[in-house]
């Protein structure tokens, strides 16, 4: 499946983000407040997009206390603090890679002005619908390549399988993330990543300076306050060795 090169450079996204835990925290405590707010209240098992932003959050690593707040917070609702809206923006960056920006924003004009700048200054382009280009999987990582862990995925309902480096990742259909996770937790292998993503159909073929050109640019987005996610065409698995 095409998304797999965004998963084997996930170790490369958490060191970076790791030099801005304080942004990333706040990003996933306004899609945990949101998700409360506009999923339906804060019982996970009844709040899918709450169970979806809680695990983003674990997947990062967040502070337990900070997600308990988050919840309370978006709980209280009428607290005096921004409401938050889902934003979308589709286009292309540098080197022709179809691009989607998601974003939660109290402002919509200061988050589409913020994200046009990046696309303007660093060479792309916010204009054309590309979101058809992308398929909405559940994604799961397990630090394991077992036979039995295949298995396990197989029998659960598992859409797709890769093995790299130690590591497995399994696709799923998006409402059969959850229960794919569970069934391979209660055979004994803890999920390192299991949230929904969205995987490109096809790649973007890069050489290794484009590449390093085009995570300059998804850097530059991921570093704005209102931006969640950023998903790309680019086939960073086979760009060569700037990337690694």
């Amino acid at each position: 499946m095409a998304g797999h090169n965004k998963w084997s450079q996930i170790k490369r996204k958490k060191a970076a983000n790791d030099n801005q835990r304080g942004k990333v925290i706040s990003k996933h405590i306004r899609a945990i407040q949101s998700a409360v707010r506009e999923g339906g209240g804060g019982d996970p098992s009844a709040n899918l997009a709450l169970k979806n932003a809680l695990a983003a959050a674990k997947t990062d690593n967040v502070p337990v206390d900070n997600i308990d707040r988050a919840v309370e917070r978006g709980l209280g609702g009428a607290d005096g603090s921004a409401t938050f809206e889902t934003v979308l923006y589709e286009g292309y960056g540098p080197h022709g890679v179809a691009v989607l920006v998601e974003a939660l924003t109290d402002n919509r004009n200061r988050t589409a002005g913020e994200v046009r700048h990046v696309f303007t200054k660093l060479g792309g382009n916010l204009s054309g619908s590309v979101a058809w280009q992308f398929e909405s999987r559940g994604v799961i990582v397990v630090a394991s390549t077992a036979d039995e862990l295949t298995e396990a995925a197989i029998e659960a309902g598992a859409l797709d399988i890769e093995t790299d480096d130690g590591t497995t990742t399994i696709y799923t259909a998006p409402t059969d993330l959850y229960a794919v996770a569970e069934t391979l937790q209660a055979a004994g292998f803890e999920n390192e990543v299991a949230q929904l993503t969205k995987v490109p159909q096809t790649l973007t073929p890069l050489t290794a300076h484009e590449a390093d050109r085009l995570l300059r640019f998804v850097e530059a987005l991921d570093d704005l306050d209102d931006v969640q996610n950023v998903h790309t065409t680019a086939d960073l698995e086979h760009a060569g060795t700037l990337v690694g």
